[in-house]
């Protein structure tokens, strides 16, 4: 499953479920903090 995690929510959690959800990104990690939410 692949979750995105919006810039409200810490990097680090991402680092923490990366055994259970591996394929899960930050909007950091792919360049869209400035993208809004209508943008996607």
């Amino acid at each position: 499953m692949k979750l995105l995690f919006d810039q409200n929510i810490s990097f680090r959690v991402i680092n923490k479920i990366k055994k259970i959800f591996p394929e899960a990104r930050h909007v950091r990690q792919l360049a869209l903090e400035n993208f809004t939410d209508k943008d996607f």
